[in-house]
């Protein structure tokens, strides 16, 4: 299908796509940093996390992701030559997924992809901290499915993820796996995993993004927001409308 508006459903990656995941890394551990009043580069930051998470993600697949990032932030703190944080301390990094401020254009987005097509989460997250996000800075926007790791027992780019999303979305909704539209912007985590799969991607290719890049890139649509996604589609639908 040549055509945006010729799919049914998109899947969304939350953290990274429509959740600014990276600043809000950063601003959890700045909490740390001006305590010892030390700086380091947000890249530095951020590919240490990312490194620690993945190894993290790897080794205990069914682990919930508060869990996750509570194990994953002293290990990090170590990485940076810093005092060993407080089991409280952990406990709040695990918890700032709450925090995690959504990108400026994302609520409108959905809002308009919402016209046109289901949405369904397929995250990383477990269901408490992604209910937290979808409460706060998501403002109770409603999907029509929500798939986390936590119901999955697996974090992505684990190929089950993928399986469970098209079997779901089948089952629950009705919609065929050509009928799926994977939308994201880690590479790594997504599109590398949709393709090896069979499933149509669209790249939110968001400026200055550190984690779940690679080296060659896949996709068959690349936007930089989700925002020029939405005007996108809205621009094919008016076109057919008119024709």
């Amino acid at each position: 299908m040549s055509q945006l508006s010729a799919y049914r459903l998109l899947s969304f990656d939350v953290y990274g796509t429509l959740v600014d995941w990276e600043e809000g890394i950063c601003a959890a551990l700045q909490v740390t940093l001006d305590r010892y009043s030390v700086q380091f580069k947000r890249d530095h930051l951020l590919k240490l996390f990312e490194d620690l998470e993945h190894e993290h993600e790897a080794k205990a697949p069914g682990m919930l992701y508060s869990e996750l990032l509570a194990a994953v932030h002293p290990a990090l703190i170590e990485k940076l030559g810093l005092p060993s944080p407080t089991a409280g301390e952990n406990k709040r990094f695990g918890e700032a997924v709450a925090h995690w401020p959504v990108f400026p254009d994302t609520l409108d987005a959905l809002k308009r992809l919402s016209k046109h097509y289901k949405l369904v989460v397929v995250s990383n997250v477990d269901r408490e901290s992604f209910a937290k996000t979808n409460a706060g800075s998501l403002q109770g926007f409603p999907f029509d499915l929500v798939l986390t790791a936590q119901d999955i027992g697996s974090y992505k780019p684990d190929l089950r993820n993928f399986q469970y999303l098209l079997k779901a979305v089948k089952e629950k909704l009705e919609v065929e796996s050509d009928q799926v539209l994977h939308t994201a912007q880690s590479q790594f985590h997504d599109h590398q995993p949709a393709q090896k799969m069979g499933i149509k991607s669209v790249w939110i290719a968001r400026s200055g993004a550190v984690i779940g890049n690679v080296d060659e890139a896949v996709y068959d649509w690349r936007f930089d927001t989700l925002g020029e996604m939405a005007d996108a589609v809205d621009a094919e639908n008016a076109d057919s409308s008119v024709g």
